[in-house]
């Protein structure tokens, strides 16, 4: 059996979410928008949803908007407010934001908007210094910068930064999209004007996610039709998805504490061995992050190639993103940390899920450790100490 650790990329879908969403696949087949029974059913069940995602990150459910996942709410983020501008402006992202913040951004910068990018140190930690001189002297329309970074699982202290960016004058969009199933999110406390969430990241459908928005944020759609979402978001309710998200996120409120304890305590075992192997590079090593998070290189092996050899022996691992895996080229994010680009290819990201077991830590590390082994010409094994 395959051991699984790129839950980060994505999740498998939770039984509860799964029996959820069933009477949505076949018996019940309503649209959302139509006026008889079957369509004020499906209505009712969507705006459960709605209640039920809210109340995972403590927002209002009348700022939840549905979207096709967390790629289209990031799009929606930084499209929507740029068309609300009605002309082109600046707006802020950090370097090691998700591909659908960076490449929304490329796009706006196409169009004619003055994108910049803040600093962050070693460990991948935003340069609260170097935000605040960015947004000093001249208005910045938004900011976007990540609750956690999917390749390191590096966590942000967003309420800071909100602050910072709120007494510039300038509005806060936040990709929470990593961070709500293994850290938790809290919209309120955060201080941004909008977040985005997607289903599969917390063991419910791919293909749904959604934007909190704060209602004084002015945003307007990026797809028009029929006026869905508070005119936000227009396409006929992925019915069937909404109710699986959100039968997702009432599970996790339920058990989010302990799945989070349970993968830090994996995920400590993992880096006691990884600490024990000579050479091996582990980043991030000193910066708060996810619980279930682990990115490292092993000197002499490409990442990419290595997710391979791993591959061979049953084990999912990540080289990174998985929205760049199969590019070749370096991590950015690693990159903007400092990384040299060598060092950069050859990372490797683990990310663990509340369904891991300590045999399979200790199953990765033995298959790892005799690949380094072959790779410096180490011994082929751990030893029983390093498997703790």
């Amino acid at each position: 059996m395959t051991v699984y650790f790129d839950h980060n990329a994505t999740t498998p879908l939770h039984p509860d979410a799964f029996e959820a969403m069933r009477p949505w696949l076949t018996s019940r087949h309503g649209n959302a928008s139509s006026l008889h029974r079957a369509g004020r059913e499906a209505r009712a069940a969507v705006e459960t949803a709605r209640e039920q995602v809210a109340a995972l990150v403590n927002a209002h459910p009348s700022q939840l908007i549905f979207t096709g996942g967390g790629t289209e709410a990031d799009n929606l983020a930084l499209k929507g407010v740029a068309a609300a501008a009605r002309r082109p402006g600046r707006m802020l992202i950090s370097p090691i934001e998700h591909p659908a913040i960076t490449d929304a951004a490329d796009a706006l910068a196409a169009a004619g908007w003055q994108i910049e990018r803040v600093a962050v140190d070693s460990e991948g930690r935003i340069d609260k210094d170097d935000l605040r001189a960015r947004l000093a002297g001249s208005d910045v329309a938004l900011v976007s910068i990540m609750v956690a970074n999917n390749e390191t699982g590096v966590l942000q202290d967003v309420p800071a930064i909100s602050a910072i960016v709120r007494e510039a004058g300038s509005a806060l969009h936040t990709d929470a999209v990593q961070a709500i199933g293994k850290h938790g999110f809290d919209f309120a406390a955060s201080g941004a004007h909008c977040a985005s969430l997607s289903g599969h990241k917390i063991q419910g459908p791919k293909g749904i996610g959604a934007l909190v928005v704060d209602k004084q944020l002015g945003i307007d759609p990026i797809v028009h039709g029929g006026g869905h979402e508070q005119g936000l978001r227009s396409g006929t309710l992925n019915v069937a998805a909404i109710v699986g998200f959100g039968a997702a996120a009432a599970r996790l409120m339920t058990h989010r504490d302990a799945e989070i304890a349970h993968m830090r305590g994996l995920r400590e075992e993992l880096e006691t061995g990884l600490d024990g192997m000579p050479g091996v590079i582990r980043f991030s090593a000193h910066a708060d992050r996810l619980a279930n998070t682990c990115q490292f290189a092993v000197p002499g092996y490409d990442g990419e190639g290595l997710l391979m050899l791993l591959d061979r022996d049953d084990i999912a691992v990540s080289s990174g993103s998985a929205c760049a895996a199969g590019t070749g080229e370096p991590s950015p994010v690693l990159l903007a940390m400092g990384i040299d680009p060598a060092t950069a290819r050859g990372a490797i990201r683990v990310s663990l899920g509340p369904d891991n077991t300590l045999d399979e830590i200790q199953r990765f590390l033995l298959v790892l450790g005799r690949l380094a082994g072959g790779a410096q010409g180490l011994p082929g094994h751990i030893s029983a100490s390093v498997l703790g």
